[in-house]
């Protein structure tokens, strides 16, 4: 022990922050053929989601962005989706991330993972801010 008393997040506060959800992997019938969206294909979503930097003083969840109620948030639209196209996708699970005004940007990134044999994933990302 150096004697030191433990730093304590109030007295060093966050320049910047984040969620990160990485690999959710849920079923979805996306796709631009008929073939693609009559049946359910595996799709896997990652999330970088800036938040406010804020170090809660009380250590309570109202002090933070619940990643629990993202998670289910973005679950339900991927499960849920209508979206022909990935980046429609990817723009419904962005605007499910703003339910907190404490988000301030969201990087998506959404790929389908068994549409071609050869190859691990294919999809897109995308950036986006807090509209006004």
């Amino acid at each position: 022990m150096t004697g030191k008393a433990p730093l304590k997040s109030r007295d060093a506060p966050p320049a910047a922050q984040s969620i990160v959800l990485r690999d959710l992997t849920v079923q979805s019938s996306i796709g631009v053929s008929a073939d693609e969206r009559a049946r359910p294909q595996r799709i896997r979503v990652t999330l970088e989601v800036e938040v406010e930097p804020r170090a809660p003083g009380e250590d309570k969840i109202a002090e933070v962005v619940n990643y629990g109620q993202l998670v289910g948030k973005v679950r339900e639209v991927c499960t849920g989706t209508t979206a022909r196209l990935l980046e429609t996708l990817a723009g419904e699970v962005a605007r499910a991330c703003f339910f907190d005004a404490r988000v301030r940007a969201v990087k998506v990134r959404i790929e389908k993972l068994d549409r071609y044999p050869d190859v691990g994933g294919v999809g897109v990302a995308v950036d986006y801010l807090r509209g006004p």
